[in-house]
């Protein structure tokens, strides 16, 4: 019995090493598992930020707009002239004071 037992290893070696075309394809197989569930994580790693990055662009998105739209309603002529004439008391001078300068 003894002896049966300490030739199991050597048995099973052998017989590795007669199949070792089946044993190379069963570790390609396995590292091949390995490597598709690398790539699938990274990929759903990858996809959720580039859904961050996305909804980020969509805000700073909305923020251009909201600030384009309160820039013209800032700079809308009535408003300047409101303002000049109110807080700053501009007024518009005669046209008797107006001073025209051309250029050569």
């Amino acid at each position: 019995m003894s002896q049966s037992s300490l030739s199991l290893p050597k048995i099973v070696i052998q017989d590795l090493w007669r199949h070792k075309v089946m044993v190379l394809l069963a570790i390609l197989v396995l590292f091949n598992a390995i490597a598709v569930v690398l790539t699938a994580d990274k990929t759903r790693k990858l996809t959720s930020k580039w859904d961050v990055l996305q909804q980020s662009q969509d805000r700073y998105d909305i923020e251009w707009r909201n600030l384009l739209l309160e820039e013209q309603s800032l700079s809308e002529h009535s408003r300047v002239t409101r303002i000049a004439t109110k807080q700053l008391d501009m007024v518009r001078p005669m046209p008797k004071e107006e001073i025209i300068i051309r250029t050569k």
